[in-house]
């Protein structure tokens, strides 16, 4: 059986699991890597400190997939479908959530001073920059666990 075909039966994992699984998946995979790239060469951490930073973050990850998926989707029905639209509310959600919950996880991994404020700015321009493409990777990994894309407005009469 093919992985795809594993992971979207429904019989086996119900609509929330699958949700709650497809988003924490997709925040640990993307942003353990940009975590490091921002850990090590922008805040100026060890190598140590950014080990530290990347455990705390992952098991912080894990409650905070699926609470993020719900923010971001929330935010996206702000979005209209033009490219920069949904650029721009990516990137709010991502920024908005996430920044601060980063700036915590490197204080408490050693980060300080100007490193901590080098470190906070750094995320808040990769969040940014990275809102998008998370969105798409989001996106992404929910098609694979058989989920639809997130920020979908809901039906109206107007459209």
């Amino acid at each position: 059986m093919p992985w795809e075909q594993h992971v979207t039966d429904k019989a086996r994992l119900p609509l929330s699991t699958r949700s709650y699984i497809a988003d924490t998946v997709a925040l640990i995979l993307f942003f353990t890597t940009t975590g490091i790239i921002n850990e090590r060469w922008i805040a100026g951490m060890t190598w140590e400190q950014v080990f530290h930073a990347r455990l705390i973050g992952g098991a912080l990850m894990i409650p905070v997939g699926r609470p993020y998926g719900l923010w971001r989707d929330w935010i996206m029905r702000r979005a209209k479908h033009t490219r920069v639209s949904r650029l721009i509310w990516d990137s709010v959600a991502l920024m908005s959530f996430q920044v601060p919950i980063y700036a915590a996880i490197i204080a408490i991994s050693g980060a300080s001073g100007d490193g901590l404020v080098r470190g906070v700015l750094g995320a808040a321009v990769m969040m940014l920059v990275l809102g998008r493409p998370y969105g798409a990777f989001l996106n992404a990994i929910r098609r694979l666990f058989g989920l639809p894309p997130g920020g979908a407005r809901p039906m109206s009469l107007n459209e």
